[in-house]
């Protein structure tokens, strides 16, 4: 794999290692950014092994990350101006967190890279720190057994390096405490919104094909009426779940993300009834409106949950829990909701 950010090599008592430069340059940035919006997102990575950051040497500390790329960067760039090794690991290209729970990030891969490293054999201080995120994978005295590395923990940030560094690998309360603020929940929505969208180019068109079979002018007249705001109330829908949810989630009521997406499917259905051009008074038009009540809040409900693992409000067994039974409730719900609506086109 191409590595544009390797400058050189460091000789060693096992061989020369790859020198990393701990400046971002715009295939970096650029790499970030499609990587945010879903685009070659599992092959932004890194191949896992030592590397060195500067001039280190036998004293020198380890650090630990993932090979997804993103988190090697930030890494790097917060050991900037020091010397420093960094041990990657294979995580398959996901992120500290996610791997430590999916077990890539883990003792067995930790141990077996140490090994495949000589790592014994080019440093003497026998500690490695690694970003507290990994902890649920990682059983530091199973490390400490097998290989003679101490685990030291650093803070969840890695920005809060130099000050854990600088204070003797102390961490203050803050370094310890995981945040998940307006900013770090919208950088999410663009990978949730880009995977959703690809099944929903699918769906869009069958829906404007089958609103024209509704009505009485004809195919392209139901088109435009039931199939335009067929097509307009599940882009609403997919706003809902995958952007407004996220992002106001702190203040929508609830714990569980599925009843948060569902608050705001019904919030969204409210407002967009505003803009139905159906007949509330004939029942037609109520069986329709009543089909995009189900249909919204089920659809906005099941898309909340995909941020279920990037949050730090749940637990992987309350996931687990709500699951048992909003998933049957959604899928009720939004079958309900379809067969309202495909009966209102047949009567209209």
């Amino acid at each position: 794999m191409e590595q544009p950010f390797v400058e050189g090599s460091v000789e060693t008592q096992v061989g020369r290692v790859p020198r990393i430069s701990a400046t971002l340059g715009w295939a970096d940035h650029l790499g970030t950014i499609k990587a945010r919006w879903g685009v070659g997102r599992m092959k932004f990575t890194v191949d896992p092994g030592l590397y060195a950051l500067g001039n280190p040497d036998e004293k020198t500390r380890v650090f630990v990350t993932a090979n997804y790329k993103m988190s090697f960067d930030r890494l790097r760039e917060a050991l900037a101006a020091r010397d420093a090794w960094i041990l990657v690991l294979d995580t398959n290209g996901v992120n500290v967190w996610c791997a430590a729970g999916k077990g890539t990030f883990g003792t067995e891969e930790l141990v077996r890279r140490i090994e495949f490293s000589n790592l014994a054999q080019i440093v003497a201080r026998r500690e490695l720190i690694l970003p507290q995120l990994s902890g649920p994978g990682v059983a530091a005295h199973l490390v400490k057994k097998r290989s003679g590395f101490k685990i030291i923990y650093g803070p969840i940030a890695s920005a809060d390096l130099p000050r854990f560094l600088d204070a003797g690998c102390k961490a203050t309360p803050d370094m310890r405490k995981k945040t998940f603020s307006t900013g770090e929940r919208t950088v999410l929505v663009p990978v949730e919104l880009v995977g959703t969208l690809k099944w929903s180019l699918l769906i869009l068109p069958g829906l404007f094909f089958v609103g024209g079979f509704g009505g009485e002018g004809g195919f392209w007249a139901g088109t435009m009426r039931y199939g335009l705001f067929a097509a307009v109330a599940f882009i609403c829908a997919i706003a809902s779940g995958a952007v407004l949810t996220p992002i106001l989630l702190p203040w929508l009521p609830g714990r569980a993300f599925s009843l948060k997406g569902l608050i705001m499917g019904l919030v969204t259905a409210i407002l967009l009834a505003g803009f139905w051009p159906g007949n509330f008074n004939g029942w037609t038009g109520r069986t329709e409106i009543i089909a995009w009540f189900l249909l919204i809040p089920a659809l906005s409900a099941y898309l909340a949950m995909n941020f279920t693992g990037a949050s730090t409000y749940t637990s992987l067994s309350g996931v687990r829990k709500e699951m048992k039974w909003a998933v049957p409730l959604e899928i009720a719900g939004g079958g309900a909701g379809l067969i309202l609506w495909i009966t209102a086109l047949s009567v209209a």
